[in-house]
């Protein structure tokens, strides 16, 4: 039992769910590595929303709401640490929930599928593997994917994405959500916007913008995509993280 006045509570719990998600078939072993990895790059955000992810995140939630088709990507960390908020993120953008997986079994996309069952969700794009088809540009696995969901999505939302699909999903003319801790990754640079930020607050935020600026006209939300510069967004995290490591210096 982890106490909730430990100061790693959040770190830990999500450790926990990963290891339950690992043993339950949901993650695949590459998944763990990938978790690690993020979360040393929360140390060096100092383990919060920065100013310059709260902006991402504006305009990313502005992009999901003039979507015409707005699809939301889940895999295994995704559905292991988020899977309820990713429901209701949905819900409040009606947008579709896509299962995508780099490893893909049937056994993952079962599990996967009944987890998102479980918080909730409606409709499931990509559990049936006759019915997916190839993007462009993409010959993996990772190139499958539904062809009421991603392959004719305009928005992508993509949690904890690899490379090679982002510069496929672009590509292919998606304007692609990323949420990714590496502001260095290729995913990070290839996307139309990325949030920095651990997946486990960018989805409460984004439902809460989301909510906020639903309210809001056409033109403001366009003009809220506009102005952002992703190449800006990237070098405004790198300076967060060096001025965490300067900090540790002084």
């Amino acid at each position: 039992m982890i106490s909730n006045d430990h100061p790693r509570y959040e770190s830990l719990i999500s450790r926990e769910k990963m290891v339950n998600a690992y043993n339950a078939g949901i993650l695949a072993d590459a998944g763990l590595i990938a978790h690690g990895r993020g979360e040393a790059f929360d140390y060096l955000i100092g383990e919060k929303t920065t100013k310059t992810a709260e902006r991402a995140i504006k305009a990313g939630c502005a992009a999901l709401i003039l979507a015409n088709n707005p699809v939301i990507s889940v895999n295994g960390n995704a559905a292991a640490l988020v899977s309820e908020d990713i429901v209701k993120l949905a819900h409040v953008l009606d947008a579709k929930i896509e299962i995508n997986l780099f490893y893909r079994t049937s056994q993952r996309v079962n599990a996967i599928f009944k987890v998102l069952k479980k918080a909730g969700a409606e409709e499931i794009l990509g559990t049936e593997e006759d019915a997916l088809e190839h993007i462009n540009g993409l010959n993996s696995p990772r190139g499958k994917v539904s062809k009421e969901g991603m392959l004719n999505a305009d928005v992508v939302l993509v949690p904890l994405e690899d490379g090679d699909r982002t510069e496929a999903l672009v590509a292919n003319g998606k304007f692609v959500i990323a949420i990714d801790l590496n502001p260095l990754s290729r995913t990070s640079k290839t996307a139309s916007i990325t949030i920095v930020d651990n997946i486990i607050r960018v989805i409460p935020a984004l439902i809460k913008k989301a909510e906020e600026l639903k309210k809001f006209d056409k033109k403001t939300l366009k003009n809220l995509i506009d102005d952002f510069n992703n190449n800006d967004n990237l070098k405004e995290s790198l300076k967060t993280i060096l001025s965490s490591i300067e900090k540790f210096e002084a």
